[in-house]
């Protein structure tokens, strides 16, 4: 029998880019194998993407609880280990709750819940399961991001002095000016999305990001918001200035209405002595930024790079990483915190991450729903 980690995975058949990421992330280290799940809401549609990739169909449910209610009746040995939620925002709180209550480890997509409160439920569930949970920000998975953590964490850039972050995409920018794409794209459905578009999309992104490689978390926002239309609920476009528990202040720019834009995301942290700025189109640079001094470009698999950026590289220097590789690394670390093995807990984020993605969300409507004030996460 295969030693490999038993995955189910829920959501992200057809032409989904989430599910196909996800497939192909769990593959890499040879650490899992996928061995079922629900695909699709629609039958035939969840048996024939099964079929197109090739499982075995017997463990091929038709919903969520049926998936549960069989997993449950096999042995231990047998059934899967870590479910993957890929579905659509107001399905993850459900899903991984019961997930967790019944001894399942979880990895689920970005934003982890809808609101703050079920996170905060979640976050119990998760410590009566006593098993493992992450959130896929992916991009904490590349390992010059993983690098520049390193580097910050390693005083190269001194005490830090301003933290910033941009992401600017274009594609619902012909969706937002259409009257019946933007009543019917489930993004921009408080229903669906929850109370968020842009800032619960990519914003959590860019906060978890500077979280993640400053290490110093964000005491409080000021948010000012972008709905282009009156009838549109949902932000498309947002600024937000941030303060730091030390006193840092920095910015995070979001608009997936920035025309032509694809997925700039750009982090950048400046210190006393150093800056370090990271590139998400251009994944394999990171730049070193010195007063009187050249710039320096550090890439990926070299000797001169930390443990864990040198963990999450699987090429030689010189072969191009991407994001399939960043979101592997997160499977990788999860693999180690289910199979008991030693694990930085830089390796991929927690739940921790996800209850605090939800307050920025939330706190960041509520400072622009208030006029604009600052609000405490």
């Amino acid at each position: 029998m295969s030693n490999k980690i038993r995955l189910g995975i829920l959501g992200g058949g057809g032409d989904s880019l989430i599910g196909i990421l996800h497939r192909i992330a769990s593959s890499m280290y040879d650490k899992y194998e996928i061995v079922g799940g629900v695909f699709n809401p629609v039958w035939e549609e969840n048996i024939g993407f099964a079929n197109q990739i090739g499982l075995p169909t017997n463990r091929i449910y038709v919903d969520f609880d049926k998936m549960i209610e069989e997993e449950l009746k096999l042995p231990v040995s047998e059934r899967m280990q870590v479910v993957s939620i890929l579905t659509p925002n107001f399905l993850h709180f459900p899903m991984a709750n019961k997930l967790l209550e019944n001894g399942f480890n979880v990895i689920c997509e970005k934003p982890m819940t809808t609101s703050y409160d079920e996170a905060k439920i979640l976050q119990e569930t998760l410590k009566k399961a006593n098993t493992v949970f992450a959130v896929t920000y992916t991009y904490t998975g590349y390992p010059m991001i993983r690098q520049m953590r390193q580097m910050i964490a390693d005083g190269v850039i001194g005490n830090v002095q301003k933290i910033d972050a941009q992401y600017y995409q274009g594609w619902i920018n012909p969706v937002i000016h259409d009257d019946e794409l933007r009543a019917n794209t489930w993004r921009l459905d408080p229903e669906k999305g929850g109370i968020s578009c842009c800032i619960g999309d990519i914003g959590t992104h860019a906060f978890d990001m500077l979280e993640y490689v400053s290490q110093l978390r964000i005491k409080s926002v000021l948010a000012d918001l972008n709905f282009v239309y009156e009838d549109n609920q949902m932000d498309v476009d947002g600024t937000v200035l941030l303060r730091t528990e030390n006193g840092v202040k920095g910015v995070i720019c979001t608009s997936q209405i920035a025309t032509g834009e694809e997925n700039n995301f750009i982090v950048k942290i400046y210190g006393e002595k150093a800056g370090l700025k990271w590139e998400q189109e251009n994944p394999n640079y990171l730049y070193l930024m010195q007063d009187g001094e050249p710039l320096r470009v550090l890439k990926p698999g070299h000797s001169y790079n930390s443990e864990i950026s040198l963990d999450g590289t699987k090429l030689p220097p010189g072969h191009p990483e991407g994001i399939f590789d960043s979101m592997a690394n997160i499977y990788k670390g999860v693999a180690k915190a289910v199979n008991g093995e030693k694990y930085d807990h830089g390796e991929f984020p927690t739940m921790i991450d996800g209850v605090r993605g939800m307050s920025f969300i939330e706190k960041v409507v509520e400072s622009h729903q208030k006029g604009n004030i600052w609000v405490e996460i």
